[in-house]
């Protein structure tokens, strides 16, 4: 008998877990040679544009592979390598990593922008595949589809040519990415729910159920696209929605409390919710008043429970906290202890309206000796020096490990000391990880600058410019509210 000696014995094993490993992934690896013809052959497909030494790529990737899995024989998910497969990527206007595209039957239909967790990518792409509209049949196919983890809105209409369902399939068209569609042509399936004539209902995820809401919306007007997308904007999230990393971008721009528990619409439902009707039962005295309510689960959002409010494990227990950020990105947690009852988030809402909670406000400390030729600016001094209604103020957000930055910040100080006899104009920066910027200024990445004229401070301009000393003096001098000054001398450059 042959017999495999320790070295080879470790070769065998080794290839074999190589193998498995390669035979494990769900995702298509494409190249210039197969990526037109193996794309054509889906109707649709995901794909993402990578490189391998890319940090966010590396990040996306665990979490592409699982989605892939999950999508099996409903959506497939393909990557294309950029630094070996440059004319593919440069096709399609590749210019950063990772860059992810939706192809239908084979063309560049969409940026895909939507969550790049596991679950967020699978929820997203399932939106894609088929049509945007699921058409029902029966009642049977009407309750299969609304028994789902997400609100889903549904066009009743009496015959398949009605004028009004092309206008909802229109709409479910534009709007798949975010909603749950579905159309009959058949009124009967909505008798049991009070459609008499051709409506759209907007049901909420059972889990939500709850006797401080109606399980179901209807539409009161003729469905257009304007109203359409009017309709689902003010219902689909309800009173008090399940906040997620997936969800979270659609709730911005409005004023949100969040309570932060151990929110599990998986395994404890009951549990979660009664927490949830607590909050709902105050939430309703407070309805008029313009603010959103949520629940979320803390572990999802632990990280920035910590970074944006000082939050850790430690806090609050096993009792929801509570927090509101406005659309002014101002911040406010609860420091009472939440109760049985409410009446510790009524007092802390009836705070909130009147004015007299304290905003939190992440910010580093002001330094004592802030005369260099730029300005250091922190989230408590950012009113005096940035929004000086006198005061031209150039302003540099940065981060302390952006090499960007660090190669700006010579030039940005030699700015600084050219400028520095001018009394009407501040070179300042701040550091944008360890201080709260205000929602005006759009940052983004690092460093971002903009330009705060005087008497303009609601009006700030972002810097688009060149990154030499010159490129900015020449800007200056264009914008500036007043003539610069070099050195000692006023001069017009």
């Amino acid at each position: 008998m042959c017999t495999l000696g320790p070295f080879s014995m470790f070769l065998l094993i080794a290839l074999a877990q190589q193998h498995v490993f390669v035979a494990a992934s769900d995702v298509l690896e494409l190249g210039d040679s197969d990526f037109d013809y193996t794309v054509a052959e889906y109707e649709t497909v995901l794909v993402e544009f990578f490189a391998p030494w890319c940090g966010h790529c590396q990040q996306l990737a665990p979490e592409y592979e699982t989605a892939a899995t999950k999508l099996k024989g409903t959506v497939p998910l393909a990557k294309v390598d950029c630094t070996v497969n440059s004319e593919t990527c440069g096709r399609f206007g590749v210019n950063g990593y990772p860059t992810l595209k939706i192809f239908r039957n084979g063309e560049d239909f969409a940026a895909y922008d939507g969550p790049r967790s596991a679950d967020g990518i699978v929820s997203y792409m399932k939106k894609q595949a088929g049509p945007s509209s699921v058409p029902l049949h029966n009642e049977r196919d009407l309750d299969a589809f609304v028994n789902n983890f997400e609100a889903s809105v549904v066009g009743f209409f009496s015959g398949a040519d009605s004028s009004q369902m092309a206008e909802f399939l229109k709409v479910s068209s534009a709007m798949r990415d975010s909603h749950r569609f579905a159309h009959t042509a058949d009124l009967s399936l909505g008798l049991k729910h009070g459609v008499e004539s051709d409506t759209v209902v907007l049901f909420r995820p059972p889990r939500l159920n709850s006797k401080f809401e109606d399980s179901l919306v209807k539409s009161d007007e003729a469905v257009s696209t304007a109203s359409l997308r009017q309709f689902i904007r003010d219902n689909v999230f309800g009173l008090c929605p399940h906040l997620t990393a997936e969800n979270r971008e659609n709730m911005r721009g409005r004023d949100l409390l969040v309570a932060y528990y151990n929110v599990d619409y998986l395994r404890n439902i009951k549990g979660t919710n009664y927490w949830r009707n607590r909050v709902m039962k105050v939430a309703t005295q407070f309805q008029s008043q313009g603010l959103s309510y949520a629940v979320a689960n803390r572990a999802e959002f632990q990280e920035e429970l910590e970074e944006e409010f000082g939050l850790g494990l430690s806090d609050g227990g096993e009792l929801p906290l509570i927090t509101i950020r406005n659309r002014e990105g101002h911040k406010y947690s609860m420091q009472e202890e939440f109760t049985r009852d409410g009446k510790s988030l009524e007092r802390f809402l009836e705070d909130y309206f009147a004015g007299k909670l304290k905003r939190q406000v992440k910010s580093e400390a002001a330094p004592e000796n802030n005369d260099g030729p730029v300005k250091v600016v922190v989230a408590d001094n950012f009113e005096e020096i940035v929004n000086n209604p006198s005061k031209d103020v150039l302003v540099e957000f940065y981060a302390p490990w952006c090499g960007h930055c660090k190669t700006l910040e010579p030039k940005y100080t030699e700015l600084g000391e050219q400028l520095s006899a001018d009394t009407h104009i501040v070179i300042a920066k701040m550091d944008a990880t360890a201080n709260d910027v205000p929602t005006t200024y759009d940052v983004q990445g690092f460093p971002t600058i903009f330009f705060v004229p005087a008497g303009q401070k609601d009006q700030p301009r972002k810097y688009e410019g060149g990154r030499e000393v010159n490129d900015f003096l020449n800007y200056l001098k264009e914008e500036a509210t007043h003539p610069l000054v070099l050195g000692t001398a006023r001069e017009d450059l």
